[in-house]
């Protein structure tokens, strides 16, 4: 008994000093102290703490510290990953991804979505769309995609509006009720600290756009008709081609707003409150008499807007944004 109540406390000691190791080598990294960074993460990395082995992965992809090399990053990251480290199970599974192997990549790919990570989001969601691997599910695509764009990834805001014209309103409904349940699901990191910043890998998905017609199975839904379209050249070219004077796109009527409600829809999440102003200032004429709710998570700060009445309210809110990341934020 006593034994066990003398390890008891030295693990207690021992604990805070590991994680100022931790600690200690991030504040060097960020001083470009690289090689003192390297030192304080290498003892506890052979030990088994992910935060460090996924430091380590940073130090050898881009060679600071020690010299650059790609296997023993690769390493790093799958150690740290294998133990449910949510950023380099992202990490790890878009080296995996970009080198070509898919199959391995993917089951890393979707924890880290599932987990709240927007590059993973991005590449499961068009994953999902396109059938790449995985089999296809267009409202998981679109849930994933929303989510992504949601956290302020410009190009998942961009390939959400790609894949909008082959969507079926039914899939559009799914996708933004299952982001909605999504939000706020994984994980929360609250150590923030013991995790070095550094340059990401370019975020390798296939786009929708590249994606030709004859890839679409028989079973799937078929576009929105010819008059909820609206032309854009970025869009991917629709399955049966629409005379330009087919088209007649219109305007969807402005939400209005429900003082006694407490729903809102979500916009976004921004690195600052000037950053998520600036976003309200492209949304509030689309939006009617909505008014805008900063609400700060974190190191982000969420863009919402509101107040609505129901989940159908902020459903119809969402559709007046068409292309636009956009889910219900229940009360």
């Amino acid at each position: 008994m006593l034994a066990l109540g003398a390890a008891a406390t030295a693990l207690a000691v021992g604990a805070p000093a590991a994680a100022q190791d931790v600690e200690a080598g991030v504040r060097a990294w960020q001083a470009e102290r690289y090689d003192e960074a390297v030192r304080n993460w290498r003892p506890l990395a052979d030990r088994g703490d992910a935060d460090a082995q996924f430091n380590l992965g940073h130090a050898y992809r881009l060679g600071r510290g020690v010299p650059r090399n790609m296997n023993l990053a690769e390493q790093w990251y799958e150690r740290a990953a294998r133990a449910g480290h949510v950023e380099a199970q992202a990490m790890y599974g878009l080296i995996l991804f970009q080198n070509g192997r898919r199959r391995e990549a993917m089951p890393y790919v979707e924890r880290a979505a599932l987990a709240g990570d927007a590059r993973a989001q991005y590449v499961y969601g068009t994953a999902l769309f396109n059938g790449d691997v995985i089999e296809r599910d267009w409202p998981r695509a679109h849930a994933f995609l929303t989510l992504a764009a949601g956290q302020g990834l410009p190009y998942a805001s961009s390939q959400l509006e790609q894949m909008q014209e082959h969507l079926s309103e039914d899939d559009r409904a799914r996708g933004t009720e299952l982001a909605a349940r999504m939000v706020g699901t994984g994980p929360a990191r609250s150590e923030r600290s013991r995790v070095a910043a550094a340059e990401p890998l370019p975020t390798p998905a296939p786009s929708v756009a590249n994606r030709p017609a004859d890839t679409r199975t028989a079973a799937a839904p078929s576009p929105p008709p010819a008059q909820r379209q609206e032309p854009s050249a970025a869009r991917a070219p629709a399955t049966t081609p629409v005379r330009q004077a087919e088209a007649r796109p219109t305007v969807p009527e402005p939400p209005r707003a429900a003082p006694s409600g407490r729903w809102r829809i979500q916009l976004g999440a921004f690195s600052s409150d000037a950053n998520a102003r600036r976003a309200w200032s492209q949304f509030s004429g689309r939006l009617g008499g909505l008014q805008p709710f900063y609400v700060r998570a974190g190191n982000l700060v969420r863009l919402q807007a509101g107040p609505l009445a129901d989940r159908a309210a902020a459903g119809r809110a969402c559709s007046a944004l068409r292309g636009q990341a956009c889910f219900p934020v229940a009360p």
